[in-house]
Parts: C-alpha cells; sequence; structure tokens
C-alpha cells in the first residue's frame, strides 16, 4: 500500500511538472506571437512595402494574425486610393490653371487696348467681341473639365431612360448642321424610327455630338459626314464616318486621353471632347472605338449594350 501511494504521488508529481511545463511554454509562445505581431505593426508604421505574415499561428492567435493582416491591408489601400484622390485633384486643378492662362492673357491684353481712347469705335467693337468669345471658350473649357472629372470620380449621376435613337441622333447633329453647309461638308443621318435604347438622352446626345464636330472639323469642303445606327438583341451600334484627312497611327492610341493633341488638331483645340464622349458612354455599359489612317477618312464605332447599369 505504501509502495502504491508513493508510486501514486510520483505519477501525480510528474503531471504537475507536465502542466506547468506546458504551461510555461504556451505562455513564452503566445509571448513570441504576440512580440511578433507586435515588430510587424512596428514596421507597417515604418512605411514602405507592406511586409507579409507567416500565417503560422493556431487558435485565436491566428485568428487575431488574420484580422490584424486584414485591417493593415484595408487602411494601406485606403491610403493609396486617398493619395491617387490628392493627386488626381492636384492634376485637374494645374490642368485648368494652364489651359485658362491663354484666354485669360488674350483678355487682359485686349482690355488694356481698350482703354486707349484715341481707338476707334469699329476697334472697340471687335476688341469687346474678342474678349466675349474668349469668355465664351472659358465658360465651356470649365462645364466640360468639371463634367469630365465627375464622370472619371463617378459622382455624376446618369439617367436611366427609353430614348429614341433616331432622334438623339437628330439632336445631336442639329447644332452642326449651318457649320457643315458653311464648311460645304454633307452631314447625313441614318437610323431607323423604331430604334430605342436605355441611355442618359442628355449626356450620350452630347457625347455624339463631339465626335460629330470632331469629324465636320476635320473632313474638307466636298467631304462628307455620315451618322448611321443599327440594333440587334445585344445592342445599339452608331457609327459616325468622315471622308477627311484621317489621324496619324501615332495619334490613334491616344486620342480618347485627357488634354492629348494630335498632329492634325486645330490651333484652338483642348483635347477634352473626346476624353469626354468616351467617359460618357463607358460609363453606361457602352464601348467606344475608331479607326483611320491617313488620307483617308475616320470612322468612331460606339456600341450602347442592352443591359445598361448607370
Amino acid at each position: 500500500m505504501e509502495t502504491a501511494a508513493r508510486a501514486g504521488c510520483v505519477v501525480c508529481g510528474m503531471l504537475l511538472a507536465a502542466v506547468i511545463v506546458r504551461t510555461i511554454w504556451e505562455r513564452q509562445k503566445r509571448e513570441r506571437q504576440v512580440e511578433r505581431l507586435c515588430e510587424y505593426l512596428v514596421r507597417v508604421q515604418d512605411g514602405g512595402r507592406l511586409p507579409e505574415l507567416s500565417g503560422c499561428m493556431e487558435g485565436n492567435m491566428g485568428v487575431l494574425e488574420s484580422e490584424i493582416y486584414k485591417l493593415v491591408v484595408q487602411l494601406r489601400n485606403q491610403s493609396e486610393d486617398d493619395m491617387r484622390q490628392k493627386k488626381y485633384l492636384a492634376d485637374m486643378l494645374s490642368d485648368i490653371s494652364h489651359q485658362i492662362k491663354t484666354p485669360l492673357t488674350s483678355i487682359t491684353i485686349m482690355t488694356d487696348l481698350i482703354k486707349d481712347e484715341q481707338m476707334s469705335g469699329a476697334q472697340r467693337a471687335v476688341f469687346v467681341d474678342n474678349i466675349d468669345s474668349q469668355i465664351s471658350r472659358m465658360m465651356w473649357l470649365v462645364r466640360n473639365l468639371l463634367t469630365l472629372s465627375r464622370l472619371e470620380a463617378d459622382v455624376l449621376k446618369l439617367n436611366r431612360e427609353h430614348v429614341s435613337v433616331r432622334e438623339l441622333l437628330i439632336h445631336a447633329c442639329a447644332p452642326f448642321e449651318p457649320v457643315a453647309g458653311e464648311k460645304g461638308v454633307t452631314l447625313e443621318l441614318e437610323a431607323d424610327e423604331r430604334m430605342e435604347m436605355i441611355c442618359d438622352f442628355h449626356w450620350t446626345m452630347e457625347a455624339v455630338s463631339n465626335i460629330v464636330k470632331n469629324c465636320i472639323e476635320h473632313t474638307p469642303s466636298g467631304g462628307k459626314v455620315m451618322v448611321s445606327a443599327r440594333q440587334n438583341n445585344f445592342a445599339v451600334s452608331v457609327c459616325i464616318a468622315d471622308n477627311g484627312e484621317g489621324i496619324a497611327e501615332k495619334d490613334l492610341a491616344h486620342i480618347f486621353e485627357r488634354f492629348y493633341k494630335g498632329s492634325g488638331a486645330k490651333t484652338d483645340s483642348v483635347g477634352i471632347g473626346l476624353a469626354l464622349s468616351r467617359q460618357i458612354i463607358m460609363r453606361q455599359n457602352g464601348v467606344i472605338r475608331v479607326e483611320s489612317s491617313l488620307g483617308n477618312g475616320t470612322v468612331f464605332y460606339i456600341r450602347m449594350y442592352s443591359d445598361v447599369s448607370i
């Protein structure tokens, strides 16, 4: 009995020792894990490349490790988004300032000239008309830049409505019929009255108008601009084609970029009309592409898919 009791005490002592050792080992393990997590957070605070976690912890510490990593990644992505937004805003303000500088300088010069008391009434009237023209250009520029920035920032609300394709194209072409007639360019429209699509009438018309205007400007007297549309079960396709001067291959990949002015651009061109058109179309589940070569005219293809998400 006494031997058995002693044996039992030894076993109990060994079990207690094992429990104590395991407890100490578990405590040291957790301390190492906490220390590793603290080191990780310190490295995150230092910035630079986001360090990886080993992901080898188990139990609650493993869950904590995973959640800390997710939170760090989320905060880092949010920080990067904020930096991109700040850079975008800075670039936009810089672009607006640069584009307004030229007409503003012209207005300042003409205003000083008008102050000359010896200037004739006819000369003064010419300068006043020029000032009015430059002010209109600045207003157009600021309005379109703000619209473009709202589209790129995805904050401009576009309406979802059934519209007549032919009516939309008629409204898009109407402002340029006198310009085309004066220049000797034929502007034709071909679209079935029964065709409809879902889009924002006003802004889609604006997108088409910018392209029609561009085609007329780059088509010489005697040329032709053709606007046509067709429809299938999946999309409405609008084609705007001219037989004008065409676009150089080196410019073709950049014509939808904001403020890009190709080798054939007019002197008063700003370079935001096509960029604005592209953003309007893309925001309505549409696509736009262009085919052109020097001397062979240009064709713009717009496809607006039936399943529109605005």
